[in-house]
């Protein structure tokens, strides 16, 4: 792994040779004295930027060794840095900033939280755990027995791990949206149900999805009314989830899905948002989300009759799209962009007839370009 933090364990450096500095001298002709080269006593040393620096200490960055105990990181601790937690038992640990990537080694029987990592997150020998994830890449190598919350922009791939279930990330707490924007992630790619098993056992299922009904909270508690996190108000409520909470790769309920479409605008996100908010209480399921840039050629491909009158508004940045699924929904969805976003750029089926070809369209076009 690209981290300057590694196992003591498994990943020792050779040890290096003595590198002591000497002192070089010059002869000069007035005087038989040797002169230390760069002393001239007349200027002050000359300062460079990494002088100014900061100091970083590395254990700021590191948890390892720890047991039965509630510990981790609070926001603005991080700041987009590396992170390393390693050897921990029977642990609670909610690391809620950003980071640029994160390696959990060698750990058994904790219920881990993680805030949005721009890159990585891998998990290395780790066994019965519990967690909460947001990232751009997440990986297992001879893990067992996890169930993950989960939301990654690329495909997640486990390796030589057994037991591993998997459901859609459900959590807030207040920096978390602006998380999220700092890693470079958007809430809208979540890749959580597509995961890919590197090694395949034949007649056996390495990974499955946990139930639908199940709550972050049977799983990762709050943090105890004693710990540094107590004054974090943090929620597991999917309606109050930063992540909008997908169905996934589960079985659509019914034949009808449609595909609603934002066009970018200055409240794209929040519109996106009103929606879901707006067709779920009425029984319509959220099946999945993207939020993509497109061409001009892809729109023509995409939204095929229509693509005359959207290509401009693809220049104005990224579309989000919304797969809802229920019977009616896409006359439910036409009704709902007439009244509540008449004012709004978007693009919603037309009839049920046609609308698993417009979300085919779509999400396959979206997959193609995230390299899914």
């Amino acid at each position: 792994m690209g981290c300057f933090f590694s196992k003591e364990s498994k990943r020792k450096s050779p040890e290096k040779e003595d590198r002591t500095p000497t002192t070089t001298t010059v002869e000069t002709t007035t005087t038989s004295n040797a002169v230390p080269l760069g002393n001239n006593t007349d200027e002050a040393p000359k300062q460079y930027s990494w002088d100014k620096r900061e100091k970083v200490d590395p254990k700021d960055y590191m948890l390892t060794g720890l047991k039965d105990v509630t510990v981790g990181r609070l926001p603005g601790k991080l700041n987009g840095q590396q992170f390393v937690i390693q050897e921990c038992e029977n642990c609670n640990i909610y690391v809620l900033d950003h980071s640029a990537t994160i390696t959990i080694d060698d750990c058994v029987n904790c219920r881990i939280v993680l805030g949005p990592v721009k890159g990585s997150v891998f998990f290395r020998d780790c066994k019965d755990i519990k967690c909460v994830v947001a990232c751009q890449q997440f990986r297992t190598r001879d893990c067992k027995k996890m169930e993950v919350f989960l939301c990654c922009a690329t495909q997640p791939i486990i390796e030589s791990s057994t037991g591993m279930k998997f459901g859609c990330f459900q959590y807030f707490y207040p920096e978390l949206a602006y998380h999220f924007k700092d890693a470079g992630l958007s809430i809208f790619n979540n890749n959580w149900s597509n995961i890919h098993d590197f090694t395949p056992v034949s007649g056996e299922n390495n990974w499955s999805l946990l139930p639908e009904a199940s709550a972050v909270l049977d799983f990762v508690p709050l943090p105890d009314s004693e710990s540094e996190f107590k004054s974090v108000r943090i929620s597991a409520e999917p309606t109050r989830s930063i992540v909008p909470l997908t169905k996934g790769g589960r079985r659509k309920d019914s034949e009808e899905s449609c595909l609603f479409v934002f066009f970018s605008g200055e409240y794209s996100t929040a519109n996106a948002r009103k929606l879901i908010d707006e067709m779920t209480p009425k029984g319509f399921v959220l099946i999945q989300t993207k939020e993509v840039s497109m061409r001009p050629e892809d729109v023509k491909r995409v939204f095929q009759n229509n693509a005359e009158d959207l290509v401009e508004w693809i220049t104005k940045g990224p579309v989000i799209a919304l797969e809802l699924n229920g019977d009616g929904v896409v006359e439910a969805c036409k009704n709902t962009a007439n009244e509540v976003f008449s004012g709004t750029k978007v693009f919603v089926s037309d009839n049920k007839n046609t609308s698993s070809r417009d979300v085919d369209n779509f999400f396959n076009f979206a997959d193609m370009q995230m390299g899914l």
